[in-house]
């Protein structure tokens, strides 16, 4: 009987469920949101709110804890760095969980996992307009001489003799020499009658 037991067991081991807890973790610190299941975001929920409570701390032994779970350097440093200084006026409740609509496929409820404070994300700038913008005129002429080349290719096949016969027959018994493919024998071998038909 599994009484007052309120683990969600992720219907998988524990050495997996842990796996999959921390994988959660390190991505929600990466990616500030991520896409997933209820259950999944609210076991994974506590693990986070731990490892920003241990940056808060801001000691070694704190930096050692959160390197053992998470297992990179970059990102305990990002942690105790960047993340932390989201949180200074918060006391708790660094994660929310939203839920959204089933998934399709096994009607799974999903849910998004989110920090509730997030660092202003970068805008990206598009590379190509603002290239043809500044050099449009060297890219105009840089495409004339592809063209010159590609017609000056195209004249120069023109201008060569076909091939005789001779070259034509060399060709074709190259072809026939050639190994046939071991797939090919193997149909070969068992092939059946009406696929004669």
């Amino acid at each position: 009987m599994r009484h007052s037991v309120k683990t969600n067991r992720l219907d998988r081991f524990s050495s997996l469920r842990k796996a999959t807890i921390i994988s959660l973790a390190r991505a929600l610190l990466i990616n500030q949101s991520i896409r997933t299941t209820h259950a999944r975001a609210k076991a994974s929920s506590p693990l986070v709110e731990q490892l920003i409570t241990l940056a808060k701390e801001g000691s070694l032994s704190s930096k050692r804890k959160a390197f053992s779970v998470l297992q990179d350097h970059k990102l305990v440093s990002r942690l105790f760095s960047e993340i932390v200084g989201l949180f200074e006026n918060r006391s708790s409740g660094y994660t929310r969980v939203i839920k959204l609509g089933k998934r399709r496929g096994d009607d799974a409820q999903m849910a998004i996992l989110e920090l509730t404070e997030k660092s202003a994300v970068k805008e990206k700038k598009p590379k190509k307009a603002k290239a043809a913008d500044e050099h449009g005129h060297l890219e105009h002429e840089h495409d004339h001489e592809h063209d010159k080349e590609t017609e000056e290719k195209l004249r120069a096949d023109e201008e060569k003799p076909h091939a005789s016969k001779e070259e034509k027959s060399k060709v074709v018994d190259k072809k026939a020499q050639a190994p046939k493919k071991f797939l090919g024998n193997l149909r070969k071998l068992f092939k059946k009658e009406r696929d004669s038909l």
